[in-house]
């Protein structure tokens, strides 16, 4: 299927009928990472609810791009956190008043969060399975990112559908691989081209950091990695490196895939995209299992 081309942003946020879920990448890459996930719990209600996964842009702009879409910062639900690097957790957010979210961090990033002041008024560590509510909810697991790891997570929702949302992973791994597997939509980091990263004028110490397997992904094992967790419908690439990178050179290793590609950008939001189970769903129930196995 093609990639699809980023359009202008929209203000339409409702879930479509038949639809428990949508994702949108407000921003993604060194400068900020932000997306927003809307779930309807109930698929014969109209009540929503509204995340954020990473918050690495200012309330600011924000609140700004919300309001083209119809939401607020009141809206906003939860802030889930994949890890506490400043371009996914921006420092604005311990002095957004208006933000009354349950700030959700994995177990081993609160004793930093503390230490930097990044706690916000209402928080919920994790280290397993989270509720957000009934029938919605995430499977994290920790991965290796610098000194205290990244937090991947798959999501659940009530009509079985699932989305897996992985960045700044240092190298595919079988633990991620498995977490992930047969996930309806999957955003994953495509951070660099090798060649560009080499060429790059950036210092050595920078270029091993990214590349020597703690983190970031290059083009190449995203798309690894993608065909061994073999996605239902849709593939969002998140976290292109501005310098070492193009949207047209991460999205060459998708040509020919069956399935949809969405690259996100540092400064333009992609469309919504609608999260619905497919004939490659797996189920709660048998993931759970697998994962007992």
């Amino acid at each position: 299927m093609p990639w699809r081309e980023l359009k202008p942003p929209r203000s339409e946020h409702v879930l479509p009928d038949g639809v428990c879920a949508g994702l949108c990448v407000l921003a993604s890459g060194s400068s900020g990472n932000c997306s927003i996930l809307r779930v309807r719990p109930d698929p014969a209600s109209r009540a929503t609810r509204t995340c954020l996964i990473d918050a690495g842009l200012s309330p600011t702009r924000t609140r700004r791009l919300l309001a083209e879409r119809g939401l607020t910062l009141g809206d906003i639900d939860d802030i889930i956190l994949t890890h506490l690097d400043g371009d996914h957790f921006h420092a604005g957010w311990k002095k957004a008043r208006d933000c009354r979210a349950i700030l959700r961090l994995h177990q081993r990033h609160t004793g930093r969060a503390q230490r930097n002041g990044s706690m916000m008024r209402r928080n919920e560590p994790f280290s397993e399975r989270v509720e957000l509510t009934e029938g919605v909810g995430f499977e994290p697991v920790l991965l290796s990112h610098d000194d205290l790891g990244v937090a991947v997570f798959r999501f659940t929702f009530p009509d079985g559908a699932s989305l897996g949302f992985a960045t700044d992973l240092g190298r595919p791994t079988d633990t991620l691989i498995d977490h992930l597997r047969g996930v309806d939509v999957l955003a994953i980091e495509s951070n660099y081209c090798p060649e560009l990263q080499a060429a790059s004028g950036r210092p050595a110490f920078l270029k091993q950091r990214i590349t020597g397997g703690s983190g970031h992904l290059s083009n190449e094992q995203c798309h690894r990695a993608v065909k061994q967790i073999g996605p239902g419908s849709d593939v969002v690439l998140l976290h292109l490196s501005r310098q070492c990178n193009t949207r047209e050179l991460a999205a060459r290793a998708h040509e020919g895939a069956p399935y949809r590609l969405t690259v996100s950008s540092h400064d333009t939001p992609t469309d919504w995209i609608w999260i619905r189970p497919t004939d490659r769903t797996v189920s709660r129930d048998l993931f759970e299992a697998a994962g007992r196995g």
